[in-house]
């Protein structure tokens, strides 16, 4: 089995790496809350708007995102100000976005080709 003759400090980081991030970022909705929050702090009211999502809909995709680490709650009186955790989290994202453009052209010039 490959994942045995991997490094085991790898293996354990990728392991880290899937339940926090992978599973934080499975959803497409947080991935948006995060490119939100990285125009600056909102707060849960704020976001319902912007998204036109139900506010139970928005926290629970805040409370995943906080319990992972990527973003950050303050108490602003009786608001609760989110903000992104660590502003690399946005050039990851990024990264992985241009990844996935460059395999989408790459599968359309090969289906032309076969044309």
């Amino acid at each position: 089995m490959i994942v045995n003759s991997l490094n085991p400090s790898l293996s354990q980081e990728v392991n880290q790496l899937h339940a926090d991030l992978c599973s934080a970022l499975a959803d497409p909705t947080r991935i948006l809350l995060l490119y939100t929050l990285s125009a600056g702090s909102r707060t849960v009211n704020e976001l319902t708007a912007d998204f036109g999502l139900p506010q139970s809909t928005i926290s629970r995709h805040l409370k995943t995102l906080r319990e992972r680490g990527l973003v950050i709650a303050t108490r602003k009186g009786q608001m609760v100000e989110y903000a992104l955790a660590d502003k690399r989290l946005i050039q990851a994202l990024d990264l992985l976005r241009e990844v996935l453009r460059d395999s989408v052209l790459y599968r359309a010039s090969v289906v032309q080709e076969a044309d």
